[in-house]
């Protein structure tokens, strides 16, 4: 199912690296948020546009290194939520992961 029916591929690439892991943040920050308020539906549907944003990154003209990084977070952030946890991932290692980029984003003139 496509969440962000006017984004593409061409749009999503054209965004400084920085602005994509912010807004996959954001959506991480919704799943949390969902999941402690005890709403796994929405949390669930948050989850899955953050990985939609991850999967449009991925997809997109980046470094080995960059990949990399999208490939595993996207590995880990299933574990996470979907998997056994085998990483023992938490809520909050998540939000200080994506609040660098937050930071970071706030910080750029576009």
């Amino acid at each position: 199912m496509k969440y962000h029916t006017t984004l593409t591929q061409e749009t999503w690439s054209k965004t400084p690296i920085v602005f994509q892991l912010a807004n996959i943040g954001s959506e991480i920050e919704r799943t949390i948020s969902w999941k402690q308020r005890g709403n796994t539906e929405y949390s669930r549907k948050a989850f899955f546009r953050a990985l939609e944003l991850i999967d449009l990154s991925s997809s997109g003209p980046l470094t080995y290194p960059q990949q990399k990084e999208f490939t595993r977070m996207r590995e880990l952030l299933v574990d996470w939520l979907m998997g056994t946890n085998k990483w023992h991932s938490t809520d909050g290692m998540w939000q200080k992961y994506f609040y660098a980029f937050t930071y970071a984003s706030r910080n750029i003139k576009k």
